[in-house]
């Protein structure tokens, strides 16, 4: 069965930063395209980033671009997303997710098969 884990969560204060860990197992991540979503308390979940496959086609929510990067390291079966100067408005549980998508990246949540249990961010003075 394909999993997903994220780590790296926390409190941090207001300009600080964040990276976060999805670990996939029983499947390699480069099969598939990953997205990282953010659901803050009371609103609906929404896309941050994805990448594609590939790893040619990389798309960014407009509220984070400039800060948020995602990348992978195959070698470690790992993507990362690299929060810089946090706002409080970035306070969400923050989830990746796998899809079996050939071309491109989606930035909705339902195009995505597999996800992770979440990890929570908090961004707080």
């Amino acid at each position: 069965q394909l999993q997903l884990a994220e780590s790296g969560g926390g409190l941090v204060q207001p300009g600080g930063s964040l990276r976060l860990s999805c670990v996939a197992s029983e499947f390699t991540l480069d099969d598939y395209a990953i997205g990282w979503f953010r659901q803050a308390p009371g609103k609906e979940r929404e896309g941050v980033s994805c990448l594609s496959r590939s790893g040619a086609q990389i798309n960014t929510a407009g509220s984070v671009k400039g800060r948020f990067t995602i990348s992978r390291d195959n070698a470690k079966n790992t993507v990362y997303l690299q929060m810089n100067s946090l706002k409080p408005e970035d306070t969400a549980v923050y989830y990746c997710a796998a899809a079996d998508v050939y071309l491109g990246c989606p930035m909705t949540d339902v195009s995505y098969s597999y996800w992770g249990q979440g990890t929570q961010v908090t961004v707080s003075s």
